[in-house]
């Protein structure tokens, strides 16, 4: 068993390694979340063992080291790095420690600075009179690297500050690449790529050393701002906003930090917009749920935690710092989103358009709180472009509930023993032969769109989700019961499903008990909740129908205009792409989808089993419902009485409104029920009006006016 000493020794030295790659070849090959855990084991080691801490030891210096290809720059004042917590207990004690050395009551008149942390690159800049002289990365801390010449490219940062400026001031900040930008960027050098390859193929030449897209926003960042050709770094879209201030002579004064943010802003720099002053601990926590939440994938740049911070200068002066973090400032860290794992192969999957998929099979890892061992890598164009082999180490990026995916391979990984991934040139679960469905499509499709097993798998599992019918049971493992009994030929045989037919499926039957050789409990509820969908709106199945381009934002907006499927069948394509919210390419779709036969038939079924009526009916968007919402867009957060989330927006959504996702200036009315979450703070500082769970029944039933008379000011 290894000693604590020489864990110790083991850890530096790992920690040090990965240091060197991350800030001086801008080529980690461990993700965030691996390298704080390696971090939190060093300290807990000198923790239990201070002997072990010494001045070489990782927790005693901030960042990497400069790298040899730029000349040193000594910082005026030292450019500390953060301590880090991971849950609300670690933050609330950094809280403790701090009233420990100021009180409570000074902590809480001082407010604390929230800020989202962006995943860029520090940089320090100074300006003398005004005129920028020097920008330099963090470094060690003390001395960084001489960007200069490249900073000056960056059109975000000012050469020359406005207004009455000090003598000098050291401006400390962060170089980012805003997510929009990184993916442009990675589109234009997998080109390059490729043109490069096949100008050299033409010629007869060896191909060209390859050129591999960068991993995430935050390496495309650091790597362009090292460029050696100034050139180059002006090519890409580099952004900076302002978080701290080093020297400064001359005299500017504020005594709170959130001040010191709008003198800078006065100055001409950019400050970022996503901060907020709080005063307690709770306040603190909303902000750090909100950013690590919804809001976190709506930013402009990517983000990895938040920064929280005593605001009182006066305050941060008495705190001091350690050796490498000031104590007035803490980083809460969010659970990484991006690991690295072992692709031990690259295999197809087959959807209920036919679209055939190639997903990534790796060693289980977990990322954003959860165990992946499976990524998508949408198409075989995207595998090429990322450049990935079966037996890579790859860089797995999960963004919030997004299903996970490959970002790109770890290249100096590898060993000889990866293999190219080769895309199946027939279906994987028919035989048929697959083809694109289109001549310049990227994917390719099964066409045996009606028989093959997996689509029809899929077909099933979307008409049962929330979205569509809403059968609880019905989910993969009940759908593979069911097909593999055969007691369904196609979607169209669900409606007509008894319990002698369930009674066919060992799934269904009770094999002991009083029950013994009846229905079990799961088979009685999927008989009850087929029942219980053949009374879903119409809006619902048109959702069911897996007619491409309606889902569940476009279904509402058709069967608001038609009604019933018989009116929609014989529907033109002008009447079709006349409708607001349907347009030529839905309507295009919709009459592609009617000439088949087959699903005509579907229809039919379904009708003679006694779902899906074929004239309007109260509930499905038709006439009869009074149009109260039209042209309303309405937000709905936290729980009503009465309503589900899904029966919240059929409500809406039949009285002619749209039910949006998220709050914006266009939204006309938020309603507000229990734990309601960020929707609606975003409510409060828009002033849109907010209602309650009896003031959203008002809007249901008298709509926008007498909505507002009962709405709570915002």
């Amino acid at each position: 068993m290894s000693t604590p000493a020489a864990r110790h020794a083991e850890l530096t030295a790992l920690i040090n390694e990965h240091r060197r790659r991350y800030y001086d070849e801008d080529a980690p090959t461990i993700s965030d979340g691996e390298f704080d855990a390696l971090m939190r084991e060093l300290i807990a080691i000198e923790d239990g063992h201070p002997e072990l801490v010494s001045l070489d030891s990782p927790t005693q210096h901030v960042g990497g080291y400069a790298a040899a290809t730029f000349a040193p720059v000594t910082h005026r004042e030292p450019m500390y790095s953060l301590d880090n917590v991971f849950s609300r207990e670690e933050f609330e004690a950094w809280a403790a420690r701090a009233t420990a050395q100021i009180s409570a009551a000074e902590l809480t008149a001082s407010g604390l600075l929230c800020e989202v942390k962006i995943d860029g690159l520090a940089l320090d800049l100074v300006y003398e009179h005004g005129l920028l002289v020097s920008a330099a990365t963090r470094g060690d801390g003390r001395v960084g690297e001489d960007v200069t010449g490249n900073v000056a490219t960056i059109a975000s940062i000012p050469r020359q500050l406005r207004g009455d400026v000090p003598d000098i001031v050291e401006v400390r900040g962060e170089v980012f690449m805003k997510t929009a930008d990184f993916e442009a960027l990675n589109v234009e050098m997998a080109a390059l790529r490729d043109a490069e390859a096949a100008q050299a193929a033409a010629k007869g030449n060896p191909a060209p050393k390859k050129r591999y897209l960068f991993a995430n926003p935050r390496n495309a960042a650091a790597g362009s701002l090292r460029q050696k050709d100034p050139n180059v770094t002006a090519s890409r879209k580099l952004s900076f906003y302002c978080h701290g201030l080093g020297e400064v002579t001359g005299g500017i004064g504020f005594a709170r930090q959130s001040d010191g943010y709008d003198v800078l802003a006065s100055f001409g720099l950019p400050v970022s917009p996503y901060s907020k002053v709080v005063n307690s601990v709770d306040e603190v926590w909303e902000f750090i749920s909100s950013y690590g939440g919804e809001l976190r994938h709506k930013l402009e740049h990517e983000i990895d935690g938040a920064v929280i911070k005593v605001n009182d200068r006066e305050l941060q002066r008495r705190l001091g710092e350690t050796s490498r973090a000031p104590r007035w400032a803490i980083a809460y860290k969010y659970p990484p989103e991006e690991v690295t794992t072992k692709l031990l192969d690259i295999q197809t999957g087959v959807g209920r358009t036919g679209r055939v998929t190639p997903y990534a099979v790796m060693q289980p890892v977990k990322v954003a709180g959860s165990v992946v061992a499976m990524a998508t890598l949408h198409n075989e164009s995207e595998v090429r472009r990322k450049g990935v082999l079966i037996g890579d180490t790859v860089i797995i990026r999960k963004a919030g509930d997004v299903i996970p995916e490959v970002v790109g391979p770890v290249v100096e990984d590898r060993d000889g023993t990866e293999r190219a991934f080769e895309m199946p040139t027939r279906c994987p679960a028919c035989g048929s032969e697959l083809r694109p469905e289109k001549e310049d499509d990227a994917d390719i499709r099964c066409p045996n769109q009606r028989s093959c097993p997996a689509q029809l798998r899929e077909r099933l599992i979307y008409l049962a989700s929330r979205a569509a019918l809403d059968i609880e049971v019905l989910g993969e493992k009940t759908a593979d019961a069911l097909l593999a009994a055969g007691v369904l030929g196609d979607e169209g045989d669900l409606f007509d499903l008894t319990e002698a037919d369930l009674l066919r499926v060992p799934e269904f039957v009770a094999s002991s008990g009083a029950n013994k050789g009846n229905l079990t409990k799961t088979g009685v509820a999927l008989i009850a909740n087929i029942q219980a969908a053949k009374a879903k709106p119409f809006a619902r199945f048109l959702t069911a129908l897996s007619i491409r381009h309606i889902g569940k934002g476009t279904a509402p907006d058709v069967a608001r205009a038609f009604g019933s499927i018989a009116a929609l069948r014989a529907a033109s394509f002008e009447e079709l792409s006349g409708v607001e919210g349907i347009g030529p390419t839905l309507a295009e779709s919709i009459i592609e989808w009617f000439k088949v036969d087959w699903h005509n038939e579907i229809v039919a079924k379904w009708q003679a089993a006694g779902a899906m009526a074929d004239t309007a009916e109260p509930g499905d968007g038709g006439a009869e419902i009074p149009q109260t919402l039209a042209g309303l867009t309405v937000v709905v957060t936290g729980s009503l009485p009465g309503y589900t989330r899904d029966q919240a927006s059929d409500a809406i959504t039949s009285r002619g409104g749209k039910a949006a996702g998220s709050v914006s200036a266009k939204t006309d009315f938020v309603v507000v029920g229990e734990n309601a979450g960020s929707k609606y703070d975003k409510a409060v500082a828009l002033k849109r009006p907010i209602l309650d769970a009896a003031g959203f029944e008002t809007l249901l039933r008298d709509g926008a006016a007498a909505a507002m008379e009962v709405a709570k000011d915002s």
